[in-house]
């Protein structure tokens, strides 16, 4: 029989309570609270992995895992809680720093669409919803860019999770209107700033006008002024509405776009756009006026019991 030693760790399991553990050796990170209050409230126990645990002079220091103890110790409301460790019995202290130190040196991280195709799998709610949605529209979520396909996943969940079901059935309507399918029309960054205009315009935002004034304008051409305004989104929303308010009599407002509250509160100041009557009517390219970007908007846009619900029914069907 052949000897695979080498290869298999020297290491046993045992179940030791939170309070007999130790992890204030130099080279640990700082403990985030805020990363274990979050994790308590989406706590999951079949995701609590072992502890990684180095016993030396008869002490527990743990060199991976000062998180999940705090979690379940939070968790359980008790630091007499027991947790499975994977305890080292032989290693010094320059090893154990070590092995902190590279322990995710080969660690491939999961991609977005392995994640979101996972989920689905699991019957994620959110994950199906967002599918529907997207095979609705006759195309595909895949890994990879293709005609007919988004590979943006991280873009839809973010525009789902911020501003809604409803936002992101009109984004995709409205880009697919505007471009057919053109290649990088369904990017992150356009996605994200049609999501941009729809919350800070609402139904002042005219989809007819956004087609028959955007369709005259490549996806590159966007790109390339969007990457001469500003990085990211952001610069893709300030594009795309520049191109709309040309030749407009009253142009959407910039000042809502870069509003981190968004544009819900004061869509009554708006008259509806309109189409200019006369070739003689002039560009209209308003000044962008000094901001501070602000991302993290706290926006909590409740999902519609339209589209959304009856998709949810079908998938459960």
């Amino acid at each position: 029989m052949e000897d695979y030693s080498e290869y298999v760790p020297q290491v046993h399991f045992e179940l030791v309570p939170i309070k007999d553990l130790v992890s204030n050796q130099e080279y640990q990170r700082t403990l985030s609270m805020m990363h274990v209050k979050k994790a308590v409230e989406n706590f999951d126990l079949n995701q609590i992995n072992p502890i990684k645990v180095s016993r030396r002079n008869g002490i527990n220091y743990v060199f991976n895992g000062q998180h999940t103890a705090e979690i379940i110790a939070m968790v359980s409301g008790s630091r007499e809680t027991p947790v499975w460790c994977m305890i080292y019995d032989d290693l010094e202290y320059e090893e154990e720093a070590d092995i902190f130190a590279n322990q995710m040196k080969n660690v491939k991280p999961l991609a977005p669409i392995e994640i979101f195709n996972a989920n689905c799998e699991a019957g994620n709610d959110k994950a199906l919803l967002i599918r529907g949605l997207v095979e609705s529209y006759k195309l595909k979520i895949s890994g990879s860019s293709h005609p007919g396909c988004i590979s943006a996943v991280g873009a839809l969940e973010s525009i789902y999770d911020k501003y809604g079901y409803d936002t992101l059935d009109r984004v995709l309507r409205i880009i697919i209107a505007t471009w057919e399918g053109e290649e990088k029309s369904f990017s992150g960054n356009m996605m994200n700033g049609v999501a941009r205009l729809i919350w800070a315009y609402g139904d002042n935002l005219n989809d007819e006008i956004f087609k028959n004034k955007l369709s005259q304008i490549s996806v590159r051409e966007i790109i390339r002024t969007a990457k001469e305004r500003r990085a990211g989104s952001l610069g893709y929303a300030e594009a795309m509405l520049n191109a709309y308010n040309r030749r407009l009599k009253a142009g959407l407002k910039w000042s809502l776009l870069h509003s981190s509250k968004g544009g819900q509160a004061k869509r009554m100041e708006f008259t509806e756009p309109k189409e200019p009557n006369s070739e003689t009517e002039t560009d209209v390219d308003l000044e962008l006026e000094p901001i501070s970007e602000d991302d993290s908007e706290d926006i909590t846009d409740k999902m519609p019991k339209t589209r959304a619900s009856q998709l949810a029914k079908k998938l459960k069907a």
